[in-house]
């Protein structure tokens, strides 16, 4: 066993040694911080004389903070580097971890000391954040079975126990089974299509696997340029149906997990008075119910379905008009092909036109100006910060006033220890004193933005296409929302704010990645430094709404999916893949194939026990937020400080200390609309 003393996890301060953390040092460390928070909750509940805010809210708050950051660490390096060692160390002591934290709310001692509180002169005088925390506590405790008898505290512990495990198998097997397809192409012939930065880092994926030919994974640095590009229906085929049908099979099939997860998660609404998971997790969020949100899906569907019926139209005629009136009719490894040349077609464009212009480190530092325009802060390399790999870099985020906020990290290069997607993850949330003075290094935040972005081949930068530039914006919103954080209280902080809020500041962000000014910043050829061409960016920004109404659908075909699977799922309509394939369907512009399992890999419902389940439409709920809010930069200056330092200062500081729409008022002065959201989507 590793000596304590030996331990990093056990002395984890704001600056992480990730070259020090070994798989062998969790499970100790782990079983060693459980240990001190039992002991902690112990103290907070045998604590003497009358109750006050320091001996019950924020000792509660206390309880779990070492805890909370080791297992913050594990499961980051479980997401970007992951090993058989440590996957097995950190699935050793999840389970334990979840059941601790799920029971602190089921300790009658710890509620006790919460009402006895509650019932104090002291909290009734509470304003602001302390307010709030003691309400949203209450709250929180109640949907977590505070409430209940003891056998239905005893049921809801191992509800909760077994869906982190489930949940945390699941994602294991999304990450498995993408890395278990691979197809490679030793003639060239058949790339016919591709643009060559795809042909080209297939080449260089094969080389690094020492075989010979192109090699092409599921990745979606990969698989997309397949979907959208090669010529061949057969290779484009096989590309569609390992996708969705990732994780389907053998040791992998994550089918009969996604039953259980719902069957438990509709028990544990029931138990706690829910007529629906749905219901359950929206109540503290600004849809509040499941009814409320499909009630906008439903709206926005409306909206849409006219635009979706004539791009369907269009896009089977577009065929027919190249192939001959005896074209088959699409099928879906077919959409994305045929839509990209009727794009070219229509507008000219071409998006690989534009990826010269995307050298990853320029869009990076442009990344940073843009940062700096809008709220005055300087991001600076963070020399000699351990990493936990080398390709990982690090910065400093600088205020105005010459004090480092926060630091982050960023880890954009694909690998198969790492899954796919792009994310956020908030390290350490800081914690200012309560009088709006910085305290030291507990009020500094770090953060990690991590992603599978296109990687340098031939001997040329990493040139991303738009919507890994857009992507990089949008996961660094997320990071300047956790980095922005003033609020003392680490519960309400940062990105602890509704799910159908949180992607405000992220979507937000990628507004600046069609504006002229904003380009102009870092969209630079990588061999000229010439800026994007008029015409190119003409075109690109014509192109933008596109097959908008295939788009939506698209997305909210997911949001409801989510909704149905949380609201109407009983278990009693057979297979749950084939229900999914049923309601997706109605949202798909052409047939979905039999076998169709996309919801076996959809990871942001199924890995994690809640993550965005019941929540999906936070995406589109969330974009009429973004659009709403991006036009006052419009119409205030692109650049604004003053808008800028608004929107830090009015949301993103204050995380989730008011409620979200009051927050959004006091940014717009006003209740967002559908009008901006729409005109953006060429929807109006």
């Amino acid at each position: 066993m590793t000596e304590a003393t030996d331990n990093p996890l056990l002395t984890l301060g704001f600056e992480i040694p990730f070259d020090r953390i070994r798989s062998e040092h969790v499970e100790p460390a782990v079983r060693a911080l459980l240990q001190d928070a039992r002991a902690r909750l112990d103290a907070l509940v045998a604590a003497p004389g009358p109750r006050t805010y320091d001996n019950t809210l924020a000792a509660l708050e206390a309880v779990t903070e070492r805890l909370d950051r080791a297992m913050n660490v594990v499961s980051h390096l479980e997401s970007t580097s992951t090993t058989p060692a440590l996957r097995a160390a950190y699935n050793a002591v999840q389970p334990e971890v979840s059941e601790f934290l799920s029971g602190i709310a089921l300790n009658e001692g710890v509620y006790g000391a919460l009402k006895a509180y509650a019932a104090t002169p002291e909290a009734a005088a509470l304003t602001g954040p302390r307010h709030r925390f003691l309400k949203k506590t209450l709250d929180d405790f109640r949907r977590s079975g505070a409430e209940l008898d003891p056998a239905g505290k005893k049921r809801l512990s191992e509800i909760d126990v077994e869906l982190a495990t489930l949940t945390l198998r699941f994602s294991q097997n999304v990450l498995d089974a993408t890395n278990a397809f691979e197809f490679v192409v030793e003639d060239a012939a058949r790339l016919a299509g591709l643009p060559p930065s795809a042909v080209e880092a297939a080449r260089q994926g094969a080389k690094d696997r020492g075989i010979e030919g192109y090699r092409f994974t599921l990745q979606a640095p990969s698989y997309i340029p397949v979907l959208t590009h090669l010529d061949d229906g057969s290779i484009r085929e096989r590309f569609y149906r390992a996708f969705n049908t990732r994780a389907t099979e053998g040791d992998h099939d994550n089918r009969p997990l996604i039953r259980r997860i719902l069957e438990l998660r509709g028990e544990k609404a029931r138990l706690l008075g829910y007529a629906s998971f749905a219901d359950l997790v929206l109540e503290d969020r600004m849809a509040k119910t499941g009814a409320a949100a499909r009630r906008f899906v439903d709206t926005l569907r409306a909206r849409t379905e006219p635009v979706f019926a004539r791009e369907k139209e269009e896009l089977a005629a577009f065929r027919r008009e190249i192939e001959g009136p005896d074209a088959p009719p699409l099928a879906p490894w077919d959409v994305a092909y045929y839509a990209e040349k009727l794009r070219r077609a229509r507008y000219d464009f071409d998006d690989e036109a534009l990826r010269p212009y995307f050298p990853l480190d320029r869009v990076v530092s442009g990344l940073f100006e843009v940062a700096h325009r809008l709220y005055g802060v300087r991001i600076t390399p963070w020399q000699a910060a351990p990493t936990w790999h080398p390709s990982v870099r690090a910065y400093q985020l600088v205020e105005p006033n010459g004090a480092q906020s926060a630091a982050f990290y960023l880890d954009f290069v694909p690998r198969e220890q790492k899954r796919d997607g792009a994310w956020m993850h908030g390290l350490v949330t800081g914690a200012p004193s309560e009088d709006g003075r910085a305290a030291g290094e507990d009020a500094r935040h770090l953060e990690v933005l991590a992603g599978s972005f296109t990687p340098p081949v031939g001997g040329r930068p990493a040139l991303l296409n738009h919507r890994e530039v857009e992507t990089l914006f949008h996961e660094f919103g997320h990071m300047m929302h956790h980095a922005s954080s003033r609020v003392p209280i680490r519960s309400l902080a940062g990105t602890n704010v509704a799910w159908d809020f949180v992607e405000l500041p992220s979507q937000i962000m990628e507004n600046w990645c069609w504006e002229r000014d904003a380009l102009d910043l870092f969209a630079r050829h990588h061999e000229t430094g010439a800026p994007v061409p008029d015409d190119l960016l003409q075109r690109m920004r014509a192109a933008r709404t596109f097959r908008a109404g295939a788009a939506t659908m698209r997305q909210l075909g997911f949001a409801e999916i989510d909704l149905a699977l949380h609201m109407d799922w009983t278990g009693e309509q057979g297979d749950v893949v084939e229900f999914a394939r049923e309601v997706l369907g109605r949202y798909s512009p052409v047939p979905l194939p039999e076998g169709y399992a996309m919801i076996a890999g959809f990871s942001h419902l199924f890995s994690s026990p809640v993550g965005y389940a019941a929540g999906y439409y936070s995406y589109k709920w969330a974009e009429v937020l973004d659009a709403d809010a991006f036009s006052r930069f419009q119409e205030e200056g692109l650049f604004s400080r003053k808008v800028g330092d608004a929107f830090r200062s009015q949301i993103l500081a204050l995380g989730d200390t008011q409620d979200p729409m009051d927050l959004y008022r006091s940014f717009r002065g006003r209740e967002p609309t559908l009008d901006a959201l729409l005109q953006r989507s060429g929807l109006a």
